[in-house]
């Protein structure tokens, strides 16, 4: 972002690389060009016209140019974001990013501030109103706020971004996820109601999440392969129930189930699906998809007999990360099975469960006796 001085004016390369061009006028003010330009040449060139239109007395002083309030322009960022593969952002992501527009951007002062007019001092000064008791959220909030601001770099609005502050847009995890051993997942199993029994240990062994398994149907169970295709996930936002594809594209996936699971799947699909097109898990009513509250309160249930009231409905994803990881699946097939397309989210989901240090000792003795022996 140098500036490099010209005959008449200056010019410097902006963030997004493209050329900015300013004069000072025979007002004695500074001017920018009303554009940014894509070489120095062209810079160069408009400098130029306009040195040629002043000495003919040719030149008036443009009005100056008024930028969005940074709550305008939020909101214009969120309507046309897109997805780093050029799609539109998911229903849930939207709605997550038009929640904080509306509660945490509209109603505070910094929201009614133009691009330009926003500081560091802005910036820390919202950062502090944010509530520190909800520190998820109050990372979500930063996040989308450097977001925007970087997209306002990025469409030479302004010249850098005040969201400065340092581990602001991260939250430290506050529990560490313990998971459930394959005789806890038995009893809570056992202590489900009927119709939903399957739904955790599918959840668990196959590591799906809530919105695979709610839309799964009968057609995505390929029993004589022992496979449970994802190819949609259910979503609700405001009150609305979204079926789309899963949460990426690496989402969509075959998950081959383990051998033990399968007559427990054979008899569900048995006693509670109903032709190709029912869903595995319905609701209440036998054909829209169940609610996460209502699983959530059966699963409570089940897992204070088994003694985990700690455990979430997610923590059965964690859960089966965990057990293949203990299996021997790499990090390939980890990515595979959770339906992840980097490293970096499948290794959320490494955990070491109980006893599995201990276990991992008693084994490096045996090496060390194997080779004392000799054999």
């Amino acid at each position: 972002m140098a500036t490099k001085r010209s005959t008449f004016g200056s010019i410097r390369r902006l963030p997004s690389g493209n050329i900015q061009a300013r004069f000072t006028g025979p007002d004695g003010a500074k001017h920018l060009a009303p554009r940014t330009f894509l070489t120095r040449g062209d810079a160069e060139a408009w400098l130029a016209q306009v040195r040629t239109d002043i000495s003919r007395g040719m030149w008036s002083a443009a009005p100056p140019r008024t930028l969005p309030t940074l709550a305008e322009y939020a909101s214009r960022w969120i309507e046309s974001r897109t997805t780093k593969s050029g799609e539109p952002l998911r229903p849930r992501t939207r709605s997550g990013y038009e929640r904080i527009l509306r509660l945490q951007l509209l109603p505070d002062p910094i929201g009614g501030l133009t691009l330009d007019a926003v500081t560091v001092a802005d910036v820390e000064a919202w950062w502090s109103r944010q509530s520190a008791g909800t520190p998820t959220w109050r990372a979500h909030c930063y996040r989308l706020l450097r977001a925007v601001m970087n997209g306002a770099v990025e469409a030479d609005l302004i010249d850098s971004s005040p969201c400065r502050k340092r581990g602001a847009g991260t939250v430290k995890r506050k529990i560490d996820i313990e998971p459930a051993t394959p005789d806890e997942l038995a009893v809570i199993t056992a202590h489900m109601p009927e119709r939903l029994r399957l739904a955790v240990p599918l959840s668990a062994w196959c590591a799906l999440r809530f919105g695979e398994i709610a839309e799964l149907r009968g057609s995505d169970i390929d029993l004589r392969n022992g496979v449970v295709k994802i190819r949609r996930a259910m979503v609700r936002v405001d009150g609305e129930t979204i079926v789309g594809q899963p949460k990426s594209q690496a989402g969509v996936r075959d998950v081959h189930i383990p051998p033990h699971l399968v007559p427990e799947v054979r008899t569900h699909l048995r006693t509670f699906v109903t032709g190709q097109d029912g869903l595995i898990f319905p609701g209440a009513d036998g054909v829209s998809q169940m609610h996460l509250s209502t699983l959530r309160k059966h699963f409570r249930r089940a897992c204070a007999v088994a003694g985990r009231t700690d455990l979430r409905w997610h923590d059965l994803r964690h859960t089966g990360a965990v057990m293949a990881a203990q299996a021997g699946a790499t990090m390939a097939d980890l990515m595979a099975r959770l339906g992840h397309s980097s490293a970096d989210a499948a290794l959320r989901y490494q955990h070491t469960a109980r006893g599995r240090d201990a276990m991992l000792a008693v084994r490096l003795s045996e090496l060390a006796s194997h080779a004392g022996s000799g054999s």
